[in-house]
């Protein structure tokens, strides 16, 4: 009798994808602020949720790192994890520095790459 038994993910790969989908709720949380910043008010949450960006990046791109080395996953992922981690890094400089045009798509591109490893880990 023959049995198969079903694939194990890695613990790596369950931890990138728990980094990854908080770092997506957490810039999304910031596209929600800074709603509220244009109508004046939730400077303070944005400003902590830029801090929590910062620290989600660099934890996305430690699994990610992980998941490609001892897992045996592919590079890609830790190289979209360090654009993700150095946006948000340039995203706080040019959004004190007032520069909203520049800020503005900047974001979005954050949003999109965190967007994209997320359905990536759902997906393998």
């Amino acid at each position: 009798m023959v049995t198969e038994v079903a694939p194990r993910t890695s613990g790596y790969l369950t931890a990138f994808k728990a980094v990854a989908l908080l770092n997506a709720a957490a810039v999304l949380l910031q596209a929600v602020t800074a709603g509220q910043l244009m109508e004046g008010a939730g400077r303070a949450l944005h400003g902590a949720g830029a801090g929590a960006v910062h620290l989600l990046g660099l934890a996305l791109v430690v699994s990610a790192v992980l998941v490609w080395r001892p897992g045996r996953g592919p590079l890609w992922p830790s190289l979209v994890g360090l654009a993700v981690l150095l946006l948000g890094l340039v995203q706080s400089m040019v959004g004190g520095s007032g520069a909203v045009a520049v800020h503005v798509p900047l974001g979005m591109v954050l949003f999109g790459l965190s967007v994209w490893l997320l359905a990536w880990t759902f997906r393998r």
